[in-house]
């Protein structure tokens, strides 16, 4: 039989995706009409007749409108991705690849590139950097501090006069932990690497402004700011070096080749700018929620704060509330409350498969015993108090039992 969601089930779960604001349905619905009844919207934007070119159009429309939301000088800084996971590769395997390759025809086929990234990254910037270490790159993982925080002097004894690439995550999609992306980006130019920066869990939260952080690539998707689900972009400055990584028929510039989802980047762009224009009210909203919950939460039994961030802090993203439970496993956790209608999760999504305690919070000092036990409660634009009330007394009923 199907599994059925109740129509009262409460989710908690918006860092791992978002549902899809009536922005986006909006945008997209011209293109979901069966048959030819539209056949203005939808089609290939690589044609050359009138619904190629119309398709085209719309996409271009799109890439101008996610261009100025995200602070990019030209539209065509922007290529369209599957999403973030897909941007991460693309900019960590094709920059460091293309600068390194540059660099030997310079400095001598001797000539070994360094990529800099961060213990604590997603795992769709890690494994690209595991496959640039077995290409024989040396890779180097700098440790965040207990709070979950790069240091600017831990990326400084990182840095060399070899290192080619940096990737450092804006927001951690656990913790919350917001980056000082500037200052890391500015201390990378200066010994002569490209800064890339995974924005997936901070778009739509706090300011993302990819001129202002001064950045050479960035990532985003789609289904973080409640928009469609396969689609995202990859902010690549002008003239930064790139090695493609999708070979075919040369869309995007020759960046990513593939018949884009039109739809899909119509979506993104309507969903992405209906963010930054709620952006301040709800950060402000969902950050008095934030520091609501971390204070009911850390006073249950048994229950602590992963990281000590005090009230109104901006330090951490503003939907986000991490904890630890003493005596109980994550998974046992999830599933008793989903039991009770509400849906949570126990870290990142893309590995709440995985037997083995959070890399990040590893990484963070905390033990694995400890770790086992984590919960990762996040909201948004749809969240209300009462949700929040209505998890604290289901979560205080697992407990007791």
């Amino acid at each position: 039989m199907p599994i059925t969601v109740p129509d009262n089930y409460v989710y908690l779960d918006w860092a791992a995706t978002t549902p899809l604001c009536e922005e986006a349905a909006q945008a997209m619905a011209p293109y979901l009409v069966p048959g030819l009844g539209n056949i203005a919207h939808g089609m290939n934007a690589n044609s050359l007749h009138a619904p190629g070119r119309a398709a085209f159009e719309e996409m271009e429309l799109a890439r101008k409108q996610l261009a100025r939301d995200l602070g990019a000088s030209r539209p065509n800084e922007v290529v369209f991705t599957s999403g973030a996971t897909e941007s991460d590769n693309m900019a960590i395997l094709g920059i460091a690849r293309a600068v390194s390759d540059n660099r030997r025809k310079r400095e001598g086929k001797d000539f070994v590139g360094r990529v800099v990234t961060t213990s604590i990254e997603h795992d769709a910037v890690l494994e690209p950097a595991r496959r640039l270490a077995h290409e024989g790159f040396d890779v180097v993982y700098v440790n965040p501090d207990k709070g979950g925080f790069v240091t600017p002097e831990a990326l400084a004894a990182a840095l060399d006069e070899r290192t080619v690439l940096v990737s450092v995550q804006m927001a951690n999609s656990e913790i919350g932990s917001i980056q000082p992306i500037a200052q890391l980006a500015r201390m990378s130019h200066e010994h002569g690497a490209l800064f890339h920066t995974d924005a997936t869990q901070a778009l739509g939260k706090v300011p993302v402004d990819v001129g202002a952080l001064g950045v050479d690539a960035a990532s985003f998707s789609a289904h973080k700011v409640c928009g469609p689900k396969g689609v995202g972009a990859l902010y690549l400055k002008a003239r930064t070096p790139l090695q493609a990584q999708m070979l075919g028929g040369g869309q995007e510039e020759g960046r990513r080749s593939t018949t884009q989802n039109v739809a899909g980047i119509v979506g993104f762009a309507s969903a992405c700018h209906a963010a930054m224009g709620i952006l301040d009210a709800e950060s402000q909203r969902q950050r008095a929620m934030r520091d609501a919950l971390r204070n009911r939460l850390a006073a249950l039994p048994g229950v602590r704060c992963t990281v000590d961030a005090p009230t109104g802090s901006q330090d951490y993203l503003p939907n986000i509330v991490h904890v630890l439970a003493s005596g109980f496993e994550s998974e046992t956790l999830v599933l008793r409350l989903d039991m009770m209608g509400f849906g949570v999760s126990g870290g990142s999504a893309c590995s709440s498969h995985s037997l083995e305690p959070s890399h990040v919070l590893r990484a963070m000092g905390i033990s694995a015993d400890e770790a086992y036990g984590a919960l990762r409660v996040s909201f948004g634009r749809y969240t209300t108090e009462n949700d929040i009330d209505r998890f604290v007394e289901a979560l205080q009923q697992v407990i007791a039992r």
